[in-house]
């Protein structure tokens, strides 16, 4: 039996989520077509009969250190690379960028082997161009491994799984078989709502915001959710909720179908927007909201 940890680094936006939730198998870190949608460290677990694949889901690498949130997420996504049996850096088929530079220099200072996976293999309309992407790539590090994948189709994660396997140490599982995370169904609930406001709304709305869970409950057969949506100001209150409540409806009913297929359940969810001046910028109202160096 092999057992490991494995993280998944890389820029903002580069598809790490995606693929999380493809080699788990199931929707448990939510995504979206912003950068840093992805807030906490999160364990996706992939249990089979001769292997667990413990990977670690995390904010991107940026440099970006400005304000109290982007030194969260930058320390989240640094102290993930330390302790783990092998690391995956991604970047997309289009090619390196510049952002794609700094988590390389931060990987190259790491003695772990380091599987390079060229994502987004699906929107390549050239396939010529990968030879000469991962001969390039070859040439920026030494990669244990190169292999081109698309997250969002499958192509490649089997050939990708049986790479990582290679990698991990041979001892006994860490987690129950039929487990496949370690956050809780608070935090997922949570979680599904900020998804659905990152979807829904542009420019700063959905970075100013943070959910917390009120309520949780199941009566019945049927769970009971009851969320605060906190945002950094008073004029950002009207805007997610919309004219006569409306914007903040279709959130609210997309979070709940997330939610019944995700937890198999009917879900009853009641949304509320408050302020708390400043909280992505303040160390003690960050931690009151979950964002720890451990999470």
């Amino acid at each position: 039996m092999r057992c490991g940890l494995v993280t998944l680094a890389g820029r903002p936006n580069v598809g790490k989520s995606t693929l999380l939730n493809r080699l788990v198998g199931q929707k448990i870190s939510i995504t979206s077509a912003r950068a840093q949608t992805t807030r906490h460290r999160l364990l996706g677990i992939k249990t089979t009969e001769h292997a667990q694949a413990i990977y670690v889901d995390t904010p991107g690498l940026h440099k970006d250190n400005k304000g109290m949130m982007n030194r969260h997420l930058n320390r989240v996504a640094g102290a993930s690379l330390q302790g783990v049996d092998c690391i995956i850096l991604l970047i997309a088929a289009s090619g390196w960028t510049k952002e794609d530079e700094y988590p390389l220099q931060m990987l190259a200072k790491q003695d772990i082997p380091v599987i390079l996976a060229i994502n987004k293999l699906d929107q390549l309309k050239d396939r010529g161009q990968l030879l000469p992407l991962m001969e390039q790539s070859g040439r920026k590090m030494v990669f244990a491994d190169i292999v081109p994948v698309s997250a969002r189709t499958g192509i490649n994660v089997d050939d990708l799984e049986k790479t990582i396997l290679k990698y991990l140490p041979e001892q006994p599982p860490l987690y129950p078989a039929d487990q496949v995370t370690d956050r809780g169904d608070r935090f997922l609930a949570a979680e599904l709502v900020r998804e659905q406001i990152f979807r829904s709304f542009q420019q700063e709305v959905p970075y100013a915001t943070a959910v917390s869970i009120e309520k949780f409950k199941r009566v019945k057969g049927t769970l009971h959710v009851e969320a605060t949506i906190w945002v950094e100001k008073e004029g950002q209150k009207p805007i997610l909720i919309g004219k006569d409540g409306q914007r903040l409806k279709v959130v609210g009913s997309r979070a709940r179908l997330a939610m019944q297929k995700l937890f198999a359940k009917k879900v009853h969810l009641n949304l509320w927007v408050k302020v708390r001046e400043g909280w992505s910028d303040n160390e003690r109202l960050l931690s009151s909201l979950g964002y720890t160096d451990e999470n």
